[in-house]
């Protein structure tokens, strides 16, 4: 396991092996095509906030369709610039954190919205993105982009009962406060003060009951 530097051109070092169709990535052994339809290097771009099963779900899909698979980690500056509102696991604890996945090769700290230049550093064949993204704007337009330079976007199946967004919600309601639970802010809702109103939007958390 390897955190990638984002200065880095080949970040993950690839070395060519002797008979010429395999690499050797972050120790790894690993096809330099594409046998049995499955990719070289893939990458897994994310916030990766409130990590949760959603999250593990994209990361196991993921690396069962490459040989070595980077985990693309947003710096707090760029999820508080696509969201509005800065994550609430600070960036040296989520990496440490999908770092730490045992499907996760390598973490790539994100610093940049365009995916291509960050292609150019961690040079993946496919970027995996939850099927929210298929069909929109953006989607459309990572479609695009990477075709110009022969990188696949492959969509999993979003898990629409859980999300970073509404365990967020669920952590303000029970701090009490319309904003992020801030470092050693607490939680100042104990069980059963939490308002009746709030109970419904709770129980869209699993294993969360009112």
């Amino acid at each position: 396991m390897c955190t990638l530097s984002s200065n880095t051109a080949h970040a993950h070092g690839a070395r060519r092996g002797a008979q010429g169709n395999t690499e050797t990535l972050g120790g790894h052994c690993v096809s330099a095509g594409r046998p049995g339809g499955r990719y070289r290097v893939g990458y897994a771009p994310g916030a990766y906030d409130l990590f949760h099963i959603g999250h593990l779900n994209i990361l196991r899909h993921a690396r069962a369709q490459c040989d070595y698979l980077v985990a693309g980690v947003v710096s707090d500056e760029m999820a508080e610039q696509a969201k509005g509102r800065r994550p609430m696991i600070p960036l040296v604890e989520r990496l440490e954190i999908v770092r730490s996945v045992r499907y996760v090769d390598a973490a790539f700290v994100e610093t940049v919205p365009d995916k291509l230049e960050t292609w150019k550093q961690v040079r993946f064949d496919v970027l995996f993105k939850g099927d929210d993204w298929r069909g929109t704007p953006k989607g459309d337009k990572l479609e695009l982009d990477f075709a110009t330079v022969g990188v696949d976007v492959v969509y999993f199946p979003y898990t629409v009962h859980t999300s970073s967004t509404q365990l967020r919600r669920a952590l303000d309601v029970l701090g009490g406060r319309g904003g992020p639970v801030g470092a050693g802010a607490g939680v100042s809702a104990g069980p059963g003060m939490v308002e009746a109103s709030f109970s419904g939007e709770l129980r869209s958390v699993p294993g969360t009951t009112s």
